[in-house]
């Protein structure tokens, strides 16, 4: 792989999953974020003198004066958005609450403040190596009674992590029990990355690169993983893409961009007024052969980094009809935390296609393989799919 990797100078276009997954039928979406630009041709002379808006407001400010009982004005207008947003009657146009909205962003981050740690029932379940938790001697089993001096033994396993990732100290102090001891930890809080991806070397010295979510620090993770691989001896690489249900668009850029070469379409928008194509403008390309193994949750990010090297570069797809995802929505952050979203344009693959409930087709076409028991249960997997990569790549 040649150097010479970019920052982003990218328009400010995200593909977002909603925070479940495809599975339990949570949509994903592509989101226009910058949330809202009066970019529209509307001025503020228009709003003043918008019939429909003055109606809304009148019956606002009759409602906040007369009516019987106190209003929660912020929830009576959060309402009021989402009934909008209702009205258009369109899959991926939806309002996200405060808490929807800040794990969903949390999450596309890539990172988050907080210690490191993963608590169920009060219980630290899991420890992640190098951070604050696990500098401190906190052990997986303690559970946790204090949080800065405050018994949370009452307390919901949400409330105990809230008040741990709400602390805008630079540290916080956890009383945990310890079999029958009871222990006081001071620990850092940081900033702590969240990884994204999975590689490893295959025989053959063909790599294995999977990747989970397009998060905003996505492209370095992958960058850092080409290298480890080129410097073992990489000569093909297998992406996996299965259960990848998108992230920003930015990310799917960024992360094309270091296997195209420059000039190479990679997506393009369709909008009401014009379609607008984007290219690769990096100098930083790969030559070895590529395999890309899709099934029906990959989806939004997932599918535009798939089609661009499909049609831009010549990888080969493998395993099943991907979920069909090519609508692209803005954002509208309001105050109190929460998001509305809206459908306003397609995204195209290099191809000229929009996939948008249709998918990507594989080139070869491959199901997982399943293994039962003596009563027809389940009780194994073969990853046929990955096997199928493994032999379509090692023909290249």
């Amino acid at each position: 792989m040649e150097n010479n990797k970019k920052g982003f100078n990218l328009i400010s276009v995200i593909i977002v999953i909603c925070v479940t997954s495809i599975i339990s039928g949570i949509t994903t979406g592509v989101i226009v974020t910058n949330s809202y630009k009066n970019n529209l041709g509307l001025t503020y002379e228009d709003l003043v003198n918008d019939e429909s808006l003055n109606e809304f407001l009148e019956v606002y400010s009759s409602i906040i004066n007369n009516y019987y009982e106190d209003v929660d004005k912020s929830a009576m207008i959060d309402s009021a958005v989402d009934g909008m947003l209702d009205y258009l009657g369109e899959d991926y146009t939806t309002y996200l609450d405060q808490d929807a909205t800040s794990e969903l962003e949390e999450r596309l981050a890539g990172s988050y403040r907080g210690i490191g740690m993963t608590v169920g029932d009060k219980v630290i379940l899991e420890i992640t190596s190098g951070t604050p938790a696990a500098e401190s001697g906190l052990q997986v089993g303690d559970t946790i009674t204090g949080v800065d001096g405050v018994d949370v033994t009452q307390m919901s396993n949400e409330e105990v992590t809230d008040l741990i990732k709400g602390n805008k100290n630079d540290s916080v102090s956890l009383t945990v029990l310890r079999g029958e001891e009871i222990l006081t930890f001071n620990v850092g809080i940081e900033t702590i990355p969240i990884s994204a991806i999975n590689y490893k070397m295959l025989e053959n010295n063909i790599g294995y690169l999977q990747m989970e979510m397009f998060s905003a620090t996505l492209d370095e993770q992958v960058a850092s993983a080409l290298a480890d691989l080129e410097n073992q001896g990489m000569q093909k690489l297998i992406i996996d893409l299965r259960g990848n249900t998108g992230g920003y668009l930015e990310s799917a850029e960024a992360t094309s961009s270091l296997f195209l070469e420059k000039g190479k379409l990679i997506y393009s928008l369709e909008g009401k007024e014009a379609t607008t194509q984007y290219f690769d403008e990096t100098d930083e390309h790969t030559n070895y052969p590529i395999v890309i193994l899709i099934n029906g949750q990959s989806a939004s990010a997932a599918e535009i980094l798939a089609a661009a090297l499909k049609d831009s570069y010549g990888a080969i797809l493998v395993g099943e009809k991907s979920f069909g995802k090519g609508k692209v929505q803005q954002t509208y952050n309001l105050s109190d935390g929460s998001m509305a979203k809206y459908t306003s344009a397609k995204w195209l693959r290099p191809n000229g296609s929009c996939i948008d409930g249709v998918g990507l087709i594989p080139d070869y076409i491959a199901n997982m393989t399943y293994t039962y028991d003596d009563t027809g249960v389940i009780n194994g997997q073969i990853d046929s799919q990955l096997n199928k990569a493994i032999e379509i790549i090692s023909a290249m």
